[in-house]
């Protein structure tokens, strides 16, 4: 399947180009000139992915041209977005009560606004994507630990690799670090590449400190990557890979399933039971989980907190409304009955485009108690 999923992406984006053409310039109430210009943008964008993809599968660019080529898939996925509202806006402008005169004004002021409006949505995504992370403070009360509280710093989906460097490794690092947590939880998708490939910047994260140690669950872009491989090195790091397994802290204990990915891959399945076996019942339990729809795994076990990623935040809205199909939390903490609690990270990087819109990058200092 890894070896079409190129392919795929660029028959799709070549799709998506395609109708933007037809469905959206071709009808522009602009001049001939900008149609032109707006048609060889489009032709240009369109190599622009397939240099993104042949350099994120088989070609080492430089970091700058990476970025300028990561970005195309950005434009198409603005593209896809903005054809279908202007279907919509395409209806609206034809079945305006307007005579010819004012329906040609209102048009043309509707297309130019349009276009206006593509371009501000680009540039404001691109630059919420160049930010770096920001610390979110969340507090977790459940009156568990007798007037005590642990801090989890939790970071997910940091994608090392491509535009995911040693640099902001290492800069992630010192900021979770500051935050001197009682434990550090990685929620998946830490590596984009083979740990051979990444090995720089992964080992960065032996610079991690805090009371009780890191802790490390897998995800779908691990399983690409030689799983096998990455666990290994993990390990090397001091960071406790939780694989199916659960480790005593103090006062409670914290346990790790494989991601559902697994059932895909054939290997490496989540199994609750063999995760929650060795902890008491009323024991209070963290839980760490890839995905958020992971509750409707639990087959009876009742963690008091579960920590997880894989969302994003949507990462590019309106992108969160297609999230929500597959996972019923998005982003931030919610209650799943009077006193247990799931939080969603919205991850520390980002997947394909080196943008956001609606969402941070984010690491998150939980307070629980």
């Amino acid at each position: 399947m890894k070896s079409f999923f190129p392919f795929i992406i660029t028959i799709f984006f070549a799709m998506v180009h395609y109708l933007a053409y037809t469905r959206v310039i071709s009808r522009l109430h602009v001049s001939i000139r900008t149609k032109r210009v707006l048609k060889y943008l489009l032709i240009l964008n369109v190599f622009v992915i397939m240099g993104y993809l042949l350099s994120r599968y088989t070609l080492s660019p430089p970091k700058y041209l990476y970025f300028l080529l990561s970005l195309g898939i950005g434009v198409g996925f603005v593209l896809f977005v903005g054809t279908i509202l202007y279907e919509v806006l395409h209806l609206l402008q034809h079945y305006t009560p307007f005579d010819e005169e004012k329906r040609y004004f209102f048009k043309r002021t509707t297309d130019i606004g349009f276009l206006a409006l593509g371009s501000a949505y680009i540039a404001a995504a691109t630059l919420e994507g160049s930010k770096e992370p920001v610390v979110k403070y969340v507090d977790v009360k459940q009156n568990r630990f007798n007037g005590k509280s642990y801090t989890i710093a939790q970071i997910s989906d940091m994608h090392i690799g491509g535009l995911i460097d040693r640099e902001f490794v290492s800069k992630s690092v010192q900021m979770i670090n500051k935050l001197n947590p009682d434990i550090i939880v990685i929620t998946g998708d830490l590596s984009d590449a083979h740990v051979n490939e990444i090995k720089e910047a992964i080992d960065e994260l032996h610079h991690l400190k805090s009371r009780y140690g890191t802790y490390y669950i897998v995800r779908n872009h691990e399983y690409f990557h030689s799983l096998e491989d990455t666990i290994a090195h993990l390990k090397t790091l001091n960071i406790h890979v939780l694989e199916n397994s659960s480790v005593k802290i103090e006062d409670f204990y914290i346990a790790g399933v494989y991601d559902l990915f697994g059932y895909r891959f054939g290997s490496y399945l989540p199994d609750i039971g063999q995760a929650m076996k060795n902890i008491p019942r009323d024991a209070s339990t963290l839980l760490l989980a890839h995905q958020p729809k992971y509750v409707e795994y639990l087959e009876g076990f009742t963690p008091s907190l579960i920590l997880s990623g894989h969302t994003h935040g949507g990462q590019i809205w309106p992108f969160e409304y297609l999230v929500r199909l597959a996972q019923p939390y998005i982003a931030g903490l919610y209650s799943l009955d009077s006193n247990r609690h799931i939080y969603v990270n919205s991850g520390i990087g980002f997947w394909g485009p080196p943008m956001r819109l609606g969402s941070q990058a984010e690491i998150t200092c939980i307070t629980w108690s």
